[in-house]
């Protein structure tokens, strides 16, 4: 079992004993959804803590995205809550780079590359990626993709 998996059990298990409904449903949510993404596949296998931190990143991004879609409808006691347990989801994952930062990193993954237009862009996104190595959404690593390109 990979220790990310571990910690996110430990943790269910403490707010369960503590009552804390928020993050018990939410662990158990994305607990959930990690044994979903184990048995994905031709065969049931463990993940990795990379795996699984992915598995994390996209639910805090559904979060988000749902935050956002009931704020728009007015339902916004439903929209706390999907913020709440964003932020619940927020202590497992690495923390996101600055922009500054985010800025440096994509330019020198492009110039490591010499890449130079939209025609390049799937490679230069690669490039960017691994050089941001999961420290940053994948919309914001684009975004800034594009306008380094000039986009």
């Amino acid at each position: 079992m990979s220790t990310l998996k571990d910690r996110l059990t430990a943790d269910m298990r403490a707010a369960l004993k503590a009552r804390d409904e928020l993050t018990t449903s939410t662990l158990r949510m994305a607990l959930a959804a990690v044994g979903t993404a184990e048995v994905a596949g031709k065969a049931k296998r463990e993940l990795t803590d990379d795996e699984v931190l992915a598995v994390l990143t996209k639910e805090a991004k559904k979060r988000r995205e749902a935050a956002t879609a009931f704020g728009d409808a007015g339902r916004t006691e439903q929209a706390a809550k999907e913020v709440a347990e964003g932020e619940v989801l927020e202590r497992y994952l690495p923390k996101q780079l600055p922009d500054a930062e985010l800025t440096e990193l994509v330019a020198g993954a492009l110039a490591a590359g010499g890449f130079t237009g939209q025609a390049q862009m799937g490679p230069a996104m690669k490039a960017a990626q691994a050089a941001v190595a999961g420290r940053a959404e994948g919309g914001r690593v684009a975004a800034e993709v594009r306008r380094q390109f000039g986009l």
